[in-house]
C-alpha cells in the first residue's frame, strides 16, 4: 500500500484520537496556533489491511489547511518482534504532527526565501562557479519569484509546475531555457527536503520539455584550407597580429574562446609541446574552467611556430601576461568585438560562415578524421559528458571498411576464380 491512501478511510473499531499538548519553549504563537484550531494539533491513528492481510498503522490530521493522510509503519503483530506497536505508532504520529505543525506556522517558506538560502549554500558551502550563481539568480528574480508569489513552496504541486512551464514556453523562453529553470527548481526541492520545508518534490512528477531541434543540423567547421584562407585574411593592424595567433590556436587546440582569453605564458609548455588550461575568461572576469578542472591540449609545430613569433612581436611576454591580449594595454580583448571582427574575416576569406567558437568544432572533427580516440578528443575538449564528444564520431574513419564491404555486396562484376573457390568447397 502506498504512503499517501487514495481515499479517505472511514471508521475503524481500533481507531484512537491522539492529542499533541502545547509544548514547552515555543513561542506564543506557535501555542495561539493549536490552540485556535484543535484539528492543528489533534489525529486519528487507525489500521489498514492490505490484500494480502498485512497491517500497518496509518495517521490522519490536519496541517494548515490540509487534511493529510499518511503510512506511521508495519503494524506489530501479536507476540511478534517486528513493526510498530501501539504506543511507537502514536508517539511517531505526534512527531508527524509536530513538523507539520512546524510547517504551518514560523517556519514556513515561500519558493522566493528557499531559492535564496539554496543561491546562498551554492555560492558560499559548494563553492559554484560564479557564473551559475549569476544564472540562478536570474532564474529565481527574474522569473520564478514572480510566477509563484507568495505561495508557501510546500503548497506548491505538480499541476502548479506545469503550469509554470507552459507559461514560459507560451512566452517564448525555448525549450533548453525552461529546461534550466526545472533544473534548479528541483535543486531548491531537494535542498528544502533536507531541511523539512516540504514533503516531496513536485519537479519529479513534472515532464520536461524535449530537447529543441537546432537549426544547424550539420556541424559547422572549417576544412584545414578554409582555414587557411581565414588566417590570410586577417586585416595587417596591431589587433590583426593577435588575431592571427588568436584564430590558429582555436583551431588547432580547441579550446573555448574564454579559456583563450585567459592563457598566460606560462600555460604555453615548449618542452612538452603542449598547452595547458588553468583558467577561463567569463562575464567579465576570470574564473575557473567550465569543468572546475584543468586540463592540457597537444600543441601542433606549425602553432608552436606561430606562437614563437607571436612572442617575440609582443611586448607583453612574461609568464603572468596574457599570451591573446590586447596590444598597446596588456589587458584582455574585448569578446564582442573579438566576435565582430572574427566575422568580418570569415566574409573576406570567403569560407563558409561559422561563429568563433564553431573553430572549436573544427579541431574536434579533424582529430576524429585523423584518427583519435574519442576519449582522448574528450579529454583535450574538456567535455564533462562523453555524449558531448559523440557528435564527432561520424567524422572518424570506419573501423570496419564498411564502404569497401557494400561495394563488394553489390558489385556486378564476375568474380574471380579466387572468389569461387570457397563457394565450390562448400557445394562439396
Amino acid at each position: 500500500m502506498p504512503d499517501r491512501m487514495p481515499t479517505r478511510p472511514g471508521p475503524h473499531p481500533r481507531c484512537r484520537s491522539v492529542s499533541t499538548p502545547m509544548i514547552a519553549g515555543r513561542p506564543a504563537a506557535y501555542n495561539r496556533a493549536v490552540m485556535a484550531k484543535r484539528s492543528y494539533g489533534s489525529g486519528r491513528l487507525f489500521v489498514y489491511k492490505d490484500k494480502t492481510g498485512k497491517e500497518s498503522w496509518y495517521g490522519s490530521w490536519r496541517a494548515g489547511t490540509r487534511r493529510v493522510q499518511r503510512k506511521i509503519g508495519p503494524k506489530r503483530s501479536q507476540g511478534g518482534t517486528s513493526g510498530l506497536t501501539r504506543v511507537q505508532a502514536e508517539r511517531e504520529l505526534r512527531k508527524r504532527i509536530d513538523h507539520d505543525l512546524v510547517l504551518a506556522t514560523a517556519e514556513r517558506k515561500t519558493l522566493a526565501d528557499a531559492g535564496a538560502l539554496y543561491i546562498d549554500h551554492l555560492e558560499h558551502v559548494m563553492d559554484r562557479k560564479r557564473s551559475t550563481i549569476q544564472d540562478y539568480r536570474g532564474y529565481l528574480r527574474g522569473h520564478l519569484e514572480g510566477f509563484f508569489g507568495e505561495t508557501p513552496i510546500d503548497r506548491i504541486d505538480p499541476a502548479r509546475v506545469a503550469s509554470y512551464l507552459k507559461h514560459k514556453r507560451a512566452g517564448g523562453l525555448s525549450s533548453k531555457t525552461v529546461q534550466n529553470h526545472l533544473n534548479f527548481l528541483h535543486g531548491v526541492f531537494v535542498f528544502a527536503f533536507k531541511r523539512g520545508w516540504v514533503l516531496t518534490n513536485p519537479v519529479d512528477h513534472v515532464d520536461r520539455p524535449k530537447k529543441a531541434h537546432s537549426p544547424h543540423r550539420r556541424i559547422r567547421f572549417l576544412q584545414p584550407r578554409e582555414l587557411d584562407k581565414l588566417i590570410e585574411a586577417v586585416p595587417d593592424d596591431p589587433l590583426g597580429a593577435v588575431e592571427r595567433p588568436l584564430y590558429l590556436a582555436a583551431a588547432l587546440t580547441g579550446l573555448r574562446q574564454g579559456e583563450l582569453l585567459a592563457l598566460k605564458w606560462m600555460d604555453v609548455d615548449w618542452l612538452a609541446g603542449r598547452v595547458r588550461v588553468a583558467d577561463n575568461y567569463t562575464r567579465g572576469k576570470f574564473d575557473s574552467p567550465k569543468s572546475h578542472e584543468g586540463r592540457s591540449v597537444p600543441m601542433a609545430d606549425r602553432l608552436a611556430r606561430e606562437l614563437e613569433l607571436h612572442s617575440q612581436r609582443s611586448a607583453y611576454r612574461t609568464d603572468d601576461d596574457l599570451v591573446f591580449c590586447h596590444p598597446h594595454t596588456g589587458n584582455v580583448l574585448d569578446p564582442s568585438k573579438m566576435r565582430k571582427r572574427f566575422g568580418e574575416a570569415i566574409a573576406r576569406a570567403g569560407v563558409r560562415e561559422i561563429t568563433f567558437h564553431e573553430l572549436r568544432h573544427t579541431f574536434g572533427t579533424q582529430m576524429a578524421a585523423a584518427g583519435a580516440p574519442l576519449r582522448a578528443i574528450q579529454e583535450w575538449m574538456g567535455h564533462a559528458d562523453a555524449k558531448t564528444t559523440e557528435i564527432y564520431r561520424h567524422y572518424a574513419p570506419d573501423p570496419t571498411n564498411g564502404a569497401q564491404l557494400v561495394e563488394r555486396a553489390f558489385s556486378t562484376q564476375a568474380p574471380s576464380s579466387q572468389d569461387e573457390a570457397p563457394v565450390e568447397e562448400r557445394q562439396r
